[in-house]
């Protein structure tokens, strides 16, 4: 256990020994361990984009083993998935990594401007299965958002009653916001900010582009100085947004992307503060060896080495 660690674990006072301990299994896991970084591999573009769209790419990806495998053999601080894939290979890599199970999805064979996702798993399949914490998503702005919140706030109080963290995935979407404004850097503030009001222990975010969507908030914004230009202050502000940085915010890969693009993003979040990134399709889309590779790199700028 390092100071680092400690210090987190003192910012969630209402949990009990087991969240907290769970928790710091997955602040203590990995290359990453001890730093209070993380970096995470989610794999639950299979249930929302479809295997084709998700594994073709890199065939290995459709078999659920190939996800553990690179998550262990990368030294991730957890792996994430859905329900099914976890139960296909949980007992064979028992106790090798902490697991976190994406407890709602959706798919994309219907869609429209208003999305929810379907709760498809529950904390007693997440007991079942050994994992640390459960994953959520959320989209602020939806009209469908009112069931969304009751719902994270009736599984957030059975997880952390079972001793599991909350992960949220915190997506702003829906007929009010444009395009651009899904990650627009007030939007997607107010979107972590959301998600640490719903009780969230870690928050995972897009990273933010410079475009302010609401022009209530670009008064503020402009009035108050507040600084956007560079992706380095753009997640400054959001780590700011999440309780003044005593919430863990985790930035996804976004899109899948060059390697050099890639990095250099990476580098810009973890100057701006965030605590890590949660990367799926920039990962496993790529052979074993590549990904590992790649996904060391990520964890070396999170933990301050020169590339």
């Amino acid at each position: 256990m390092t100071p680092r660690v400690r210090e987190i674990l003192s910012w969630y006072g209402a949990d009990n020994i087991g969240t907290l301990t769970n928790i710091a299994r997955m602040l203590n896991h990995g290359r990453l361990r001890g730093t209070g970084k993380m970096v995470i591999l989610p794999v639950d573009q299979g249930f929302e984009h479809g295997p084709a769209r998700s594994f073709a790419k890199n065939p290995d990806g459709y078999d659920p083993a190939f996800h553990f495998q690179l998550a262990i053999e990368s030294g991730c601080n957890a792996y994430a998935a859905p329900l099914g894939a976890l139960e296909a290979c949980a007992r064979d890599f028992a106790g090798e990594i902490p697991l976190i199970l994406k407890v709602n999805n959706s798919d994309t064979l219907f869609t429209n401007k208003s999305p929810i996702s379907a709760l498809t798993s529950n904390v007693d399949d997440a007991l079942r299965l050994g994992c640390t914490a459960i994953g959520f998503t959320i989209y602020p702005g939806s009209s469908a958002r009112k069931d969304q919140y009751e719902e994270i706030r009736f599984a957030s109080q059975k997880a952390k009653e079972a001793g599991l963290a909350v992960v949220m995935w915190s997506y702003p979407r829906g007929e009010q916001l444009s395009k651009e404004g899904e990650t627009a850097i007030d939007v997607v503030a107010y979107a972590a900010h959301i998600a640490a009001q719903l009780g969230a222990h870690i928050i995972k975010v897009k990273p933010p582009t410079a475009h302010i969507e609401q022009e209530a908030a670009r008064k503020v914004y402009e009035a108050q100085g507040i600084k956007v230009g560079t992706m380095a202050d753009r997640a400054r502000h959001i780590v700011q947004s999440s309780f003044a940085g005593k919430r863990i915010v985790i930035f996804s890969g976004g899109e899948a992307k060059g390697t050099d693009d890639l990095l250099k993003e990476v580098g810009e979040l973890a100057h701006g503060g965030g605590f890590g990134s949660i990367m799926g399709r920039n990962a496993f889309q790529r052979p074993k060896a590549e990904a590992i590779q790649l996904l060391h790199k990520v964890q070396d700028i999170f933990a301050g080495k020169a590339l």
